[in-house]
């Protein structure tokens, strides 16, 4: 048993550091473009007289910065070497975008748009096993390439975790002699409409509710005569990039489906493992540079002629997060290590119980210690000139949105009762 990282991955975290002071950083300080980090960073972003949208500037700057990562070939790490990536596995991953977030705020990773310069690609996961192959070409090269950008289309206003009582609702019709379906119904915090080509939208084709048979997943052109977006809702951190949608006679063809028919809540779950992971890893670095800046703060700051630090009700709760923050290391990289080791369909039956822990206890972990480091700092930590309101703000939206803790503390159960996985067997 060897708990040293690779050599490899070691030298590749030095190359990634090297591209980022290199590249990266210039670009962060020019032009003040640092006004997207520093305490004007909320309303640089966000373009709240267009309903809270990110500003086309910011989201400009993202792709440049995406731009130099892929020319350097580091964007599509992640991605299978066919689509121009290096095949990487989950537990380098976890290990890389854990060193990113604990580097603090910055153009290198900022996951408050999903952006990193080592991407995270689920979609590709989603059409390369349930995609055919003109939606492989389609979707997957043409992702890469910034023809298409696929929205994900599961969580209704009064359905969120529960996608088994689904109300949108899909039947066959043909229009002009084409075979196709009829989509009518709502979806809710539909991240990324205001730039997506397709929605990959859910919706019931036969069964009762509460049955997990019987949703099907299309691809929905994004505009559409029917599809409409409602409104953007405003967040605890803006900008959003979040609406409202309503599907109203909107046509698809046959062609638009995604995978087997009624068979589509499996799509939901082919990359749910990858990305949750993965996000894990983020929540433990993010709460690691909070616990650093905490300790750095405390050893620098005198009040009373004497280190803040000496003080064990400043000691205390920075221990026990930096204890806990060493132990969730060990799960996530030992869980993302597993992943690598058995098929893709096999994770949720062996494995989903383990990639739960890690990312409902990382997400309330990094809350907890952003938290503490405001707590730490006193009143310049709630300002907004450190960025601990910020980390905050945005990393409790995944204590919901990465499938709500109680779900996933309910999966975990499920698994440890024996209601699923091996145990039931």
């Amino acid at each position: 048993m060897d708990f040293d990282l690779p050599a490899d991955l070691a030298a590749y975290l030095a190359e990634l550091d090297a591209f980022i002071e290199a590249e990266i950083k210039p670009l962060e300080r020019a032009d003040d473009n640092i006004r997207f980090f520093d305490h004007r960073r909320e309303y640089a972003r966000t373009d709240f007289e267009k309903g809270g949208l990110p500003r086309h500037d910011w989201e400009q700057l993202l792709r440049e910065a995406t731009r130099r990562a892929d020319r350097a070939g580091h964007w599509r790490f992640s991605a299978p070497a066919k689509w121009g990536g290096k095949d990487g596995s989950n537990l380098w991953m976890a290990v890389i975008r854990e060193h990113f977030a604990a580097k603090g705020l910055g153009l290198h990773n900022d996951l408050q748009n999903e952006h990193s310069i080592v991407g995270n690609f689920p979609f590709v996961a989603m059409f390369e096993h349930f995609g055919t192959p003109e939606q492989q070409e389609e979707f997957i090269r043409g992702g890469f390439e910034g023809k298409r950008r696929v929205a994900f289309g599961l969580t209704e206003p009064d359905h969120g975790s529960d996608a088994t009582h689904m109300e949108t609702r899909a039947v066959p019709e043909t229009r002009d002699g084409v075979p196709g379906w009829r989509i009518d119904g709502r979806k809710m915090w539909i991240t990324g409409m205001h730039v997506a080509t397709h929605c990959a939208t859910f919706a019931r084709t036969s069964g009762e509710d509460g049955s997990a048979r019987g949703i099907s997943c299309f691809l929905v052109p994004n505009p559409s005569p029917g599809l409409e977006i409602e409104e953007y809702l405003w967040t605890f951190n803006m900008p959003t990039d979040h609406p409202r949608l309503s599907f109203t006679d909107v046509w698809v063809p046959e062609t638009a489906l995604l995978g087997p028919l009624d068979g589509g809540l499996a799509i939901a779950q082919s990359f749910v493992h990858q990305n949750r992971i993965r996000q894990a890893a983020s929540s433990l670095g993010a709460a690691v540079y909070c616990i650093n800046e905490g300790v750095q703060y405390a050893r620098d700051r005198k009040p009373f002629g004497e280190e803040l630090a000496r003080n064990q009700g400043i000691q205390f709760p920075l221990v026990e997060l930096a204890t806990q923050a060493e132990m969730l290391r060990l799960l996530i990289r030992k869980t993302a290590w597993e992943m690598d080791r058995m098929p893709h369909k096999a994770i949720e039956r062996e494995l989903s119980d383990k990639v739960s822990m890690c990312n409902y206890w990382a997400n309330r972990l990094v809350c907890e210690a952003a938290d503490r480091a405001m707590q730490v700092h006193g009143g310049i930590g709630y300002s907004r000139h450190k960025p601990f309101e910020h980390i905050y703000r945005h990393h409790r939206r995944y204590r919901i949105t990465e499938g709500a803790e109680e779900i996933q503390m309910r999966k975990v159960a499920a698994y440890l009762f024996g209601y699923m996985g091996p145990k039931k067997r």
